[in-house]
């Protein structure tokens, strides 16, 4: 089952909380975030000691006026175009992080597919399946998450696309 640390039992963040409400089995890596690393989802693969391949990031985009959530490793780049054609759409763009952080509930290097203020599209890229467990984002920086694939998948009621390059 989860591993939770006194903090998560008193009701951690809405990722770590929709993950046990779900019965979902999970594993939460703290570590302490450095303001001055250039990239958050590069910081926390170094930080847990895990391939940036299993290492997923949340991007939110803009896929023709709706706001569409984007989960990538982050050892690579999100394909706009990919991520469009994934959800049916013809344009899609990054959305304005004022934004993103307003419609998730989540800060930028922080945000989470899991517990979003508002359910957003969300399309899980398809390397993902390669491996047994990914990490994300459990909601705020220097916290992450570690469940199945699937496990993502089936919460966020994720599409299973090649989004990534």
């Amino acid at each position: 089952m989860a591993k939770k640390s006194k903090k998560q039992q008193s009701g951690g963040t809405p990722a770590t909380v929709a993950l046990t409400a779900a019965g979902m089995t999970y594993t939460v890596h703290a570590y302490d975030h450095d303001p001055s690393h250039p990239s958050y989802g590069e910081e926390a693969a170094e930080a847990m000691g895990v391939s940036p391949d299993r290492v997923f990031k949340t991007l939110v985009a803009d896929v023709d006026g709706t706001l569409t959530v984007a989960v990538v490793p982050v050892a690579g780049q999100l394909d706009l175009k990919a991520l469009a054609a994934a959800v049916g759409g013809k344009r899609a763009a990054m959305a304005d992080p004022a934004l993103a952080e307003r419609t998730t509930g989540y800060v930028r290097g922080g945000i989470s597919p899991l517990g979003q203020r508002k359910k957003l599209p969300t399309v899980l890229d398809a390397s993902a399946a390669a491996h047994a467990t990914i990490c994300v984002s459990a909601g705020r920086r220097g916290l992450e998450v570690e469940l199945a694939p699937e496990d993502l998948q089936k919460l966020t009621e994720a599409a299973l696309a090649p989004i990534g390059r």
